[in-house]
Parts: structure tokens; C-alpha cells; sequence
């Protein structure tokens, strides 16, 4: 099944839609993006370590998930589709998605030379109770850990390289670690 991707101008305009899995090269569009910080019932946060078979940053740890909002679609309706393709949570499982960094933007390069040039903003969500057990898609997911958010910070903070650039930039923006204060309480 072919995935679009939503192109952007500079300013962020949409100016048309790309096949995802011909967009990311050396030379990649800027697009729009999403990425998700999901919480459970415990102020714990999702984290997850990307499938080694990922075109890029394979087998780094990240955010909870991220994705791509298909054309016509609004970025939480992706964010609640992707929560089940990517970690096979029912529908309904994924609560108060809330905007943290609506404005993030990044551009970042694999060490396989493939770039990363997208507008991704950055939201925060709560997991209904009774689904912190997760099967997520191994395609997807390599591993998972419920963490601390100060843990998380603290991680990131000492070993940057062991996380995706965006969840490194997006922690380095006081909004985002303000909301991980609110769901750890």
C-alpha cells in the first residue's frame, strides 16, 4: 500500500504529497510530520526503540511514535491512526491529545547520509488504563519501556547520541519538559 507524504514550502505551506518511501534520501523535501509522547495512568512516558529494519536511525530510542499525516488528514486523526499501526493499541486507547511544540521543526542527518527536513509537531497524549501491555508492530518497534520523564531528561541530557535527534531537540524546548513534569505528577 503506497503512503503520502504532505510536501511543504518553506514557510509551511502544503504545495502536494510525495510516496513516503521515495521522499527520505539524501535530499529529502521538507514534509509534514508528527511526534507523540504518550503517558500512561502513572505519569510514566512511552518510550520506544525504532526496528532495526527503519530506513533511518534504526535501533535508536525515541519518542513514543511518530508518523506522517496522509493528505486531507489532521495531525491528530494520524496520531490516533498511527498509535494502532504502530503500536497496536484498539482504537480509543489514546486519550487528550494535546499540542506541546505545534510549531517544532527539524532537519537532521542518518549516518547513512539519509535526511530527516520535516515540520513535525510535537503532542502529548494519555493511554487509557489497562493497556500499558503492548504487542507493538515489529516493523515499527524494536523495544519499549515505560520510563520516569525525568529519567528520560536525565538520558538524553548525559547520552545524547543513544536518542533520535528530534526527541534530543524537542526535550531541549522547556514547553515539552514542562508538560512530562505535569504527567509525572
Amino acid at each position: 500500500m503506497r503512503e503520502e507524504v504532505i510536501l511543504l514550502s518553506d514557510d509551511g505551506a502544503p504545495i502536494g504529497a510525495a510516496d513516503k518511501a521515495e521522499v527520505h534520501t539524501g535530499d529529502t523535501p521538507l514534509h509534514l510530520a508528527f511526534s507523540c509522547w504518550l503517558f500512561n495512568e502513572d505519569g510514566q512516558l512511552l518510550l520506544t526503540r525504532r526496528a532495526l529494519g527503519k530506513k533511518t536511525w534504526p535501533g535508536v530510542w525515541t519518542n513514543s511514535f511518530c508518523g506522517h499525516p496522509g493528505p486531507g488528514e489532521d495531525v491528530p486523526t494520524a496520531i490516533l491512526r498511527r498509535s494502532v499501526e504502530e503500536l497496536r493499541l484498539p482504537e480509543g486507547a489514546v486519550l487528550d491529545v494535546t499540542p506541546v511544540l505545534p510549531e517544532f521543526r527539524y532537519r537532521a542527518v542518518d549516518s547513512s547520509g539519509i535526511v530527516e527536513y520535516e515540520v513535525c509537531p510535537v503532542y502529548s497524549a494519555c493511554l487509557a488504563p489497562g493497556h500499558e501491555a503492548l504487542d507493538p508492530n515489529p516493523d515499527e518497534v524494536d523495544s519499549w519501556h515505560w520510563a520516569d520523564p525525568a529519567d528520560v531528561v536525565r538520558a538524553a541530557d548525559a547520552t545524547p547520541f543513544a536518542f533520535s535527534p528530534w526527541l534530543v531537540e524537542e526535550l531541549a524546548d522547556p514547553r515539552l519538559r514542562a508538560a512530562m513534569e505535569r504527567a509525572g505528577r
